[in-house]
């Protein structure tokens, strides 16, 4: 574990930004008391137009009137 002090992380933030992506355990102090951790974050996935397709239908009913008791639940501004 690598352990820097907010200056040295604040001088070399490019160098330990690539040892966090590379897997390195980066840490940063404030005196001798470790503070924060630097780690990658994760991609999010790409969506896909038309991933769903085929697994997901929709009722018939879909653009029917909700009926009067599931309407009242609901705040109609």
């Amino acid at each position: 574990m690598a352990q820097f002090s907010v200056h040295d992380a604040k001088t070399n933030l490019s160098r330990l930004i690539a040892d966090a992506l590379a897997g390195g355990d980066v840490v940063i102090a404030r005196g001798n008391v470790p503070v924060v951790r630097l780690v990658p974050v994760e991609p999010r996935g790409r969506r896909v137009f038309g991933a769903l397709k085929g697994k997901i239908a929709i009722d018939s009913r879909f653009d029917e009137p909700l009926p009067g008791d599931e309407r009242d639940g609901w705040q109609l501004v």
